[in-house]
């Protein structure tokens, strides 16, 4: 019933990683993931906005950069990629984030690593300032990390 647990960069991840056969195989996140026992982190939707308020027009440098203000605020948090157990994508435009899978999932494992928290992927009409992706985690800081 249970996956591999899957690594990141910066080693393994302490919570267990649940793919029951019943379901299809995932590609790119988990069906579930049990929390090993510690301190919950929820990150605010990130966007790929900079500090000056800037923001690129590609979806895949969208993604890049709101990964990375994602794992900025786990790092400040002092949690760690591999921390995440869920994630939310919210993305302005599916058909395009569909097409530029490949590479946006080569930006997901720069700053995640193959770690794969439950995650969802989700089409609104709009988002804020340009942003055509947000990414909403929570993490947790295991209590033996």
């Amino acid at each position: 019933m249970d996956g591999p647990v899957t690594g990141s960069p910066d080693g393994p991840a302490p919570h267990r990683i649940v793919n029951p056969p019943a379901l299809p195989d995932p590609a790119g996140y988990s069906h579930a993931v049990v929390a090993a026992p510690g301190h919950a982190v929820y990150v605010a939707g990130q966007t790929a906005h900079r500090r000056d308020g800037s923001i690129p027009d590609d979806i895949v440098e969208q993604f890049d950069g709101a990964a990375a203000n994602v794992v900025t605020a786990l790092v400040e948090a002092g949690a760690r990629p591999q921390h995440v157990v869920s994630m939310s994508i919210f993305t302005t435009d599916l058909a395009g984030y569909l097409a530029a899978s490949e590479p946006i999932g080569a930006a997901y494992r720069r700053h995640f690593g193959k770690h794969f928290g439950a995650t969802a992927l989700i089409e609104v009409k709009g988002l804020v300032d340009g942003a055509k992706i947000e990414l909403v985690c929570v993490a947790v800081i295991p209590e033996t990390d």
